[in-house]
């Protein structure tokens, strides 16, 4: 298939161009330099150069001088290695417009990274070493080479910028509960580029949590993605589909006709598309989730908030310990809701030390607190004995990055359709309570 408008590269030439901005310009380097390889380069001359000029910046900060290189050529090789680099440069053009120089070598690094990545894939497929989980990512990695000239806001400078920001309204989604959208400043960021957490001990409730999140953002007439790590399809079926109609989950298959109808016409009426995928647990890495949007957007299915249930159950095959994993497992994520450019919501549990507390603080998270740091906002829920017998289930803000980072509200749980909502009475106190029914008993005499 032939790639239009993709601008072919001489990678052969531009190993010559790019070493001469290395030696030249420490901010080109200083641009590249994480991400540069002596492996990138045919050249061997070149090869034996870049080893010497990266370490050099490394440990210094800047392009070693003339002067300097020179100490480092302690032998013949090198000694005729820097002479050969420095014949090439004669054949190139010295002065070069800066967006096509930034442009062009992001271009040879991709390049070159997935060549090199595809070769050592290709090494290990002959040993039956073959990782395809780590070929995945270092593919990933280097199709996300970023070389963006992009320096950031300068305040002074750019204040009308900030103003205009300041005087602009970003889009949210509506959670569904008008105490959590007034906390998180008016609900998920629309845009994306963040990652909200639901964190509560086991059997609480959470994905309960997430069902209803993804059914009061479809009802808003948005396409949700529900991924499942150990919910089979159906089961989420019974229980969105219960939820969305107020039929009980007891009553489904008795009212299956009624079922039908009133899941066609509210799907119908209010535009809403909620997609249910189930993974087995610990399969599904951030890189395949990714992947399988990306497929869903090829068929016209871009999703407006994506619900994943749940967070620890991806799989990572970086990191040793559990710690690692889930740290690195949340930061893929949240990276993906700045690429896909929608919210992502998920749950974890606690850890003992959190079970049978009144909001629990963010030490109670189970296995990472990696999670915690990386998280946006996180909502613990809990719930007494008490709280099952009455109805209710308490969500409180443990962290916030979009509003204040405490408060709680009892929300009322309708066990029958497992559908979460407000009810002000709930929250009263004993007194104000007593004053509504006084209201209420003068208004009926």
């Amino acid at each position: 298939m032939e790639v239009k408008n993709k601008k072919v590269l001489d990678l052969d030439f531009y190993e010559t161009v790019v070493m001469y901005n290395c030696l030249t310009d420490s901010a080109y380097l200083a641009s590249i330099v994480d991400t540069l390889e002596a492996r990138f380069f045919k050249n061997n001359d070149i090869k034996n150069i870049v080893t010497i000029i990266t370490k050099f910046f490394t440990e210094r900060g800047t392009v070693p001088t003339h002067t300097e290189i020179k100490a480092y050529l302690t032998t013949d090789e090198l000694k005729t290695s820097f002479k050969n680099v420095v014949g090439l440069f004669t054949g190139i053009d010295k002065k070069f417009e800066r967006n096509e120089l930034i442009e062009n070598t992001e271009t040879f690094l991709k390049e070159k990274a997935v060549y090199n990545a595809l070769l050592d894939a290709a090494d290990k497929l002959d040993s039956k070493q073959l990782n395809t989980t780590e070929l995945l990512v270092k593919i990933e990695k280097a199709v996300g080479i970023n070389l963006s000239q992009h320096m950031g806001l300068e305040i002074f400078k750019d204040i009308d910028i900030f103003i205009n920001d300041l005087h602009s309204e970003e889009p949210h989604i509506k959670t569904g509960w008008k105490w959590l959208d007034a906390k998180l400043g008016g609900g998920f960021l629309e845009n994306g580029r963040a990652l909200y957490v639901f964190a509560g001990e086991t059997n609480v409730g959470k994905s309960i949590f997430l069902g209803n999140i993804a059914t009061n953002i479809a009802l808003n007439g948005k396409t949700v993605l529900l991924i499942s790590l150990e919910m089979s399809e159906m089961m989420y079926a019974r229980r969105l589909s219960s939820a969305i109609t107020s039929i009980p989950l007891s009553h489904l298959k008795a009212e299956s006709d009624n079922l039908k109808q009133l899941i066609t016409e509210i799907g119908t009426g209010k535009k809403s598309k909620i997609i249910i995928k189930e993974f087995p647990p610990s399969t599904l890495t951030p890189h395949q989730l990714k992947a399988f949007v990306k497929k869903l957007i090829q068929k016209g299915i871009k999703p407006d908030a994506i619900v994943l249930d749940y967070l620890n159950l991806l799989h990572s095959s970086i990191g040793n310990n559990s710690y690692e994993r889930i740290l690195y497992a949340a930061q893929q994520v949240r990276a993906l809701s700045y690429e896909l450019n929608c919210p992502i919501i998920s749950a974890t549990q606690l850890n003992r030390s959190g079970y049978n507390v009144d909001n629990p603080g963010l030490e109670t998270i189970s296995e990472s607190i990696g999670l915690a740091t990386t998280s946006d906002a996180i909502i613990s829920i809990w719930q007494k004995d008490e709280d099952k017998e009455l109805g209710t289930i308490n969500i409180g803000m443990t962290k916030n990055r979009f509003g204040p980072n405490f408060g709680s509200i009892a929300l009322k749980i309708d066990y029958n359709t497992l559908q979460i909502t407000e009810d002000d009475t709930i929250n009263e106190s004993d007194e104000a309570r007593e004053f509504t029914k006084t209201l209420s008993d003068l208004s009926s005499t």
